[in-house]
C-alpha cells in the first residue's frame, strides 16, 4: 500500500466511522465493519486506482458489512428490519453524499473513544484503532504487547463503552469541556510513546508522533480557539522539530549536544506562530507552558543562548498547575542549568525527600540518569558513572540504554 493511499485511509476513517454509528448506533460492531472496509480498500485500491469518492465508495462497504454483522446479531428481526432501512437509505445518492461529506464526526468520536469509563490504556488503544486507523497489530507493538493481547483488550474497551450506555451524539459544552482534558492527555500519550519508544532498537516511533500531530491538527481544526488544543498542538510540533537531530545514526545525541542545523524551521515557525496566538490570552494551561518551554530552546541558536532562567520560571508554573513527579524532575534540569549543577542536585534531593522521584515508576530511571549528569558536572565521576548503570538498567529502549552505558564506560 502506498503511502498515498495509507494517509487517505487514516483521514477518511473517522468520518466513515462516524457515518455508520449516527445511521446504525453499536459502535462497537460499526468499528468492526469499517475496519473491513478498510481491509478491502487498502487490497483493491493500489491496483484498480482510488475511486472518485473514497469516502462514498468506503461507506458503502462498510453498511455492507454493518448489514451482515446486525443480522447475525442475537436480536436479529428488530436490527433487520433497522438494518434494511439503512441500507434502503443507502441507494439515495442525496442521502449518501450528506452521510459522506456534511458531517465531521472527528471530535465526537475522539470523545466517545476517551470515555471516562475507560483506563488511559484503552482510551489510547481505542482513539488509536479508530480515529487513527492503526490495526491492532500496529498498537501492539506500541504497547509492547501482543496482536492477540491488544485485540482482546480493544474489545473489552468497546464492550465497556455498550454496558455505559456511551452514545454518539454530538457533544454538548458541558460535556465536551469536561472530557477535554481526556482527549487531549491520549494525544499526548500517543506522541510521548512515538517520541521516546517505551520499549525497542529505535528511539522514535515515527509512525505514532505522525498520528498523534495528525489527530491533533484534527481537533485544532474542530476547535480553533481552545488555548489549550492550540498549546498542545504547538508543543508537538516544537518538539517534533527536534527529532532529526535527536539521534546520529543509532546512537541517542542529547539536547546540548544537537546539530540545530537539523532541526526543522517551518515546523519551529508554525509552533511558535502557534504558541504566541494564544499567549498573549493570558488563560495559561499546563500545554501552552510546556510548548512556551519548547518555544525557548528553540529560539537558541546555540546551547549557550538558552535562557535557562526563563525555563525554569515557566517549569515553576508548570509544577504549580501539573503537580507531577515528570515536571518536577524537569524543573530540576533547568534549575541546574540556570544556576548551578550543586543546586540542581539540593533541589532534587529535596524532591526526593518530599516525593520518591527515585521511587517514582514514571521518573526513577530518569532520575537516575540526571543525577549522573549533575553528579558529572560537579566533578564526582565515579558516582556518575554508578548512577548512569542504574539508569542504563531500569530502561527497554535499546538506544537509550546504549546512550547512558557509553557515558558511565567514558567515566570509568
Amino acid at each position: 500500500m502506498t503511502p498515498d493511499v495509507e494517509h487517505l485511509l487514516r483521514t477518511e476513517a473517522p468520518q466513515v466511522l462516524g457515518a455508520l454509528v449516527r445511521r446504525f448506533g453499536h459502535f462497537d460492531i460499526a468499528e468492526d465493519a469499517i475496519q473491513e472496509a478498510l481491509l478491502v480498500a487498502s487490497r483493491t485500491w493500489p491496483t484498480d486506482g482510488v475511486p472518485d469518492n473514497p469516502r462514498s465508495w468506503l461507506i458503502r462497504i462498510g453498511y455492507r458489512r454493518m448489514v451482515d454483522l446486525l443480522r447475525t446479531d442475537q436480536a436479529r428481526r428488530r436490527r433487520e428490519r433497522h438494518a434494511g432501512m439503512s441500507e434502503l437509505a443507502m441507494r439515495d445518492p442525496t442521502r449518501q453524499a450528506n452521510l459522506a461529506l456534511e458531517t465531521d464526526d472527528s471530535l465526537t468520536l475522539l470523545l466517545l473513544c476517551c470515555h471516562p469509563t475507560l483506563s488511559s490504556t484503552s482510551q489510547v488503544a481505542l482513539t488509536l484503532r479508530a480515529v487513527g486507523g492503526l490495526t491492532t497489530k500496529e498498537i501492539a507493538h506500541a504497547h509492547g504487547t501482543t496482536e492477540n493481547t491488544m485485540g482482546a483488550r480493544i474489545s473489552r474497551a468497546k464492550q465497556q463503552l455498550a454496558r455505559a450506555g456511551a452514545r454518539f451524539t454530538p457533544p454538548t459544552d458541558a460535556d465536551r469541556d469536561s472530557r477535554m482534558n481526556a482527549v487531549m492527555q491520549v494525544l499526548y500519550l500517543i506522541y510521548n510513546e512515538g517520541y521516546t519508544a517505551s520499549t525497542g532498537e529505535e528511539l522514535t516511533r515515527v509512525d505514532l508522533t505522525r498520528e498523534a500531530i495528525r489527530l491533533t491538527r484534527m481537533l485544532h481544526d474542530s476547535l480553533p480557539d481552545d488555548p489549550e488544543v492550540t498549546g498542545l498542538l504547538a508543543l508537538m510540533l516544537l518538539t517534533e522539530s527536534r527529532r532529526a537531530a535527536r539521534t546520529d545514526g543509532d546512537e541517542l545525541v542529547p539536547l546540548d549536544e544537537q546539530d540545530r542545523t537539523r532541526w526543522d524551521p517551518e515546523l519551529i515557525r508554525e509552533g511558535a506562530d502557534l504558541i504566541d496566538s494564544v499567549w498573549r490570552r493570558r488563560q495559561v494551561g499546563t500545554y501552552q507552558l510546556q510548548a512556551a518551554i519548547a518555544a525557548v530552546h528553540a529560539a537558541a541558536a546555540s546551547p549557550d543562548q538558552t535562557d535557562w532562567p526563563q525555563i525554569a520560571a515557566l517549569y515553576l508554573g508548570l509544577e504549580r498547575l501539573s503537580p507531577t513527579a515528570p515536571v518536577r524532575l524537569s524543573r530540576v534540569v533547568a534549575v541546574a542549568h540556570a544556576y548551578g549543577p550543586a543546586r540542581g542536585l539540593a533541589l532534587l534531593d529535596d524532591l526526593n525527600r518530599s516525593y520518591r522521584l527515585d521511587e517514582e515508576p514514571l521518573t526513577r530511571q530518569h532520575e537516575r540518569a540526571i543525577r549522573a549528569h549533575l553528579l558529572e558536572m560537579t566533578g564526582d565521576t565515579a558516582c556518575a558513572a554508578a548512577r548512569y548503570r542504574e539508569a542504563a538498567s531500569l530502561t527497554q529502549n535499546q538506544v537509550e540504554q546504549r546512550y547512558l552505558q557509553r557515558r558511565a564506560h567514558r567515566l570509568g
